[in-house]
């Protein structure tokens, strides 16, 4: 191709230079299961999702990761209350642990400030990948979760060719603007010929605590897709989050189509 880089992993064509040998990342053996979580716009409830469904794993014996792949708007470290940052022993990144015990990488744990902002183009921000999933000493993993930015760029598509995906989790919100740009998500994954395990609507419904009606507020699954699981409106999981608890929600129990679905593969 004209002006050819040879970064592949950033690149979306299809060119005599391209192989499959050369988008993957190297092995890595004790990771079992790598499962995207994805969105096609901001601000649905990805990162959520993705802890949600590390911690429910966890819950049921699994050794879970999450790989923070939103590099330049990082969020899973406070929803877990980490804070300090990552350290190497000369060999490997060491990740963070969390309280129940699930590993955790992200660009907010090597950065001396989390408010610090990332102004990188595509091709750094898939060399950083690169680091999070060969250089990091991820131990025997039975799922990783890897939490990606919104949309079809520059890391979702690194992601979709390097990672050795066994399926994806597509995050949505009812209305049916956002709907639209999932049905994108939805398409890209037929394209990269990648298995969706699930769709998850959150914000779905607001369940009265007086009567226990569920209020379809911004109505039902415009998508077109069948959605697999639905979470409600929380202001309780939202603190949680905040505060760094969500190791202490059930809220993964609304997740039960998504979770049942991993304990299959």
């Amino acid at each position: 191709m004209p002006n050819c880089n040879h970064d592949c992993g950033s690149c979306g064509e299809s060119c005599g230079e391209r192989t499959a040998e050369s988008l993957m990342f190297a092995p890595n053996p004790g990771v079992k299961n790598v499962i995207g979580v994805v969105s096609g716009k901001g601000g649905v409830g990805k990162s959520l999702v993705t802890g949600l469904l590390a911690c429910e794993m966890n819950r049921l014996g699994y050794k879970t990761a999450i790989l923070d792949a939103d590099i330049t708007g990082p969020s899973i470290p406070k929803m877990f209350g980490i804070k300090d940052g990552v350290l190497s022993d000369g060999h490997k990144i060491q990740p963070a642990v969390s309280k129940n015990g699930t590993r955790i990488i992200s660009m907010n744990l090597c950065l001396p400030d989390e408010t610090q902002p990332v102004v990188w183009r595509g091709p750094v921000l898939g060399g950083v990948l690169q680091q999070f999933w060969e250089e990091v000493d991820w131990g025997r993993t039975d799922f990783m979760f890897v939490d990606m930015p919104p949309g079809t760029g520059d890391v979702p598509l690194t992601v979709f060719q390097s990672l050795p995906l066994k399926g994806i989790v597509i995050v949505t919100t009812p209305q049916e603007l956002v709907s639209m740009i999932v049905r994108k998500a939805v398409n890209m994954a037929g394209i990269m010929k990648i298995p969706v395990l699930g769709i998850v609507s959150n914000m779905a419904y607001f369940e009265c605590p007086d009567c226990g009606k569920k209020h379809y507020i911004f109505g039902q699954n415009e998508s077109g897709c069948d959605v697999t699981s639905e979470l409600p409106i929380m202001p309780g999981l939202a603190e949680m989050c905040d505060t760094g608890r969500i190791e202490e929600s059930d809220a993964g129990k609304y997740l039960g189509g998504i979770v049942e679905a991993l304990s299959k593969i």
